[in-house]
């Protein structure tokens, strides 16, 4: 064998056996690479079924008459969107898929899904399986007994403000992000989390706080997070298909800081449950105090950049300042956006592969660019 060919080899037995001494979810994080919205067959899930009486969008008078500026169709392809829907007055206005997704084939709405667990947080709390917001997490989650972990509330959790270790570095092998994603162990890898901070002072977004509060959803109610969703949220909004619910292992733990699968259409419905105060065709789902709370900044805490008052953020829900309104909307990594804008009793929904990386402030500026693009067919109507 020439030496070239030894040489070759024994790197290659090196980079194997490197390979496979790496952790588990590093091994799937190198198989797999970055996380992408259509990453349903790579992961064990849980379906969130269907309603068996389901409630349909109308199509407005004007569906689809809207033309669309070259530079505006520009800037969708550019961030590689795949679904861009603008619903009024419960009727869809414009709806449009690329890259051949349609009406019916799912996304990861990846960090839109904290919202949703904010969401059920606020029903638990509601039936009195949470009796407060301002209860200490170990009294749900044991774990949380210990040291400085005591002292966080699940109110410190809604708010981002847990002040735990918890990183958001989606692009590095070795994160805390990176774990939890391609993980089977999401339990044991948010309980052993450290307090860094003081709990309840500044916002800091961190994923494994939702993660928890999840677990507190779970250990309050005696159900998996997506069977509640389904029971309490999914079912009673009178979804028309299933959703998809990542676990980290079979039978195992959803993935509740990121991993719920839907359609543009079916996630639409948590705007207009925003847009109802927690109203779904006559039924409270959630009580109107909550989620008005929970789409309202958390003022007393101070932000990242150490600003005295939050203006951006409620309960695991964002909230867009824009041009004098304040849109409550939930927001994924790739730019998965769900806006819901009371003043138009609007929705606007965008999916895609990719989002602008360059920020302003609290978010990245693509949030508000799909705003200008669908205030512009919105106006287009008048």
């Amino acid at each position: 064998m020439k030496k070239w060919h030894k040489i070759v080899l024994g790197i290659v037995a090196v980079l194997v056996i490197a390979y496979f001494c790496l952790p588990y979810y590093a091994r799937q994080a190198l198989l797999y690479w970055y996380p992408s919205i259509d990453d349903l067959s790579m992961f064990d899930r849980h379906t969130v079924r269907k309603a068996d009486s389901t409630w349909n969008w109308a199509q407005a008078r004007d569906y689809n008459t809207y033309e669309m500026s070259s530079e505006d169709d520009a800037y969708l392809d550019n961030f590689r969107t795949v679904s861009f829907l603008v619903i009024q007055n419960d009727s869809i206005v414009y709806e449009e898929y690329r890259s051949g997704w349609n009406d019916t084939k799912t996304s990861n709405i990846f960090s839109s899904t904290k919202s949703i667990v904010g969401l059920l947080v606020g029903v638990a709390y509601d039936e009195g399986k949470i009796e407060s917001l301002d209860d200490p997490v170990w009294k749900y989650v044991p774990e949380f007994k210990e040291g400085e972990k005591k002292k966080i509330t699940i109110r410190d959790l809604l708010t981002m403000s847990g002040g735990l270790n918890w990183d958001e570095a989606y692009a590095s092998l070795f994160s805390v992000t990176t774990h939890g994603y391609y993980g089977n162990d999401l339990y044991e890898l948010v309980t052993g989390l450290d307090v860094i901070e003081e709990p309840g002072k500044r916002f800091s977004y961190r994923s494994g706080d939702t993660q928890i509060l999840a677990f507190v959803v779970e250990k309050a109610t005696g159900k998996t997070i997506s069977d509640y969703a389904e029971e309490k949220l999914w079912r009673p909004m009178q979804a028309g298909q299933d959703a998809y619910w990542l676990l980290d292992k079979k039978d195992g733990d959803e993935k509740s800081f990121c991993c719920f699968h839907t359609t543009a259409r079916e996630v639409a419905r948590f705007a207009r449950l925003m847009l109802h105060h927690g109203n779904w065709n006559g039924k409270q789902l959630i009580s109107e105090e909550y989620i008005n709370e929970a789409m309202s900044p958390a003022r007393y805490l101070k932000d990242e950049w150490g600003k005295d008052s939050l203006d951006y953020y409620g309960f695991q829900i964002w909230i867009m300042n824009y041009h004098g309104q304040r849109n409550p909307y939930f927001r994924g990594m790739l730019g998965q956006y769900i806006i819901a804008i009371p003043e138009r009793n609007a929705i606007i929904v965008r999916l895609g592969h990719k989002k602008d990386e360059k920020r302003i402030r609290e978010t990245t500026r693509d949030v508000y660019r799909y705003m200008d693009i669908g205030m512009k067919i919105l106006d287009n109507r008048q």
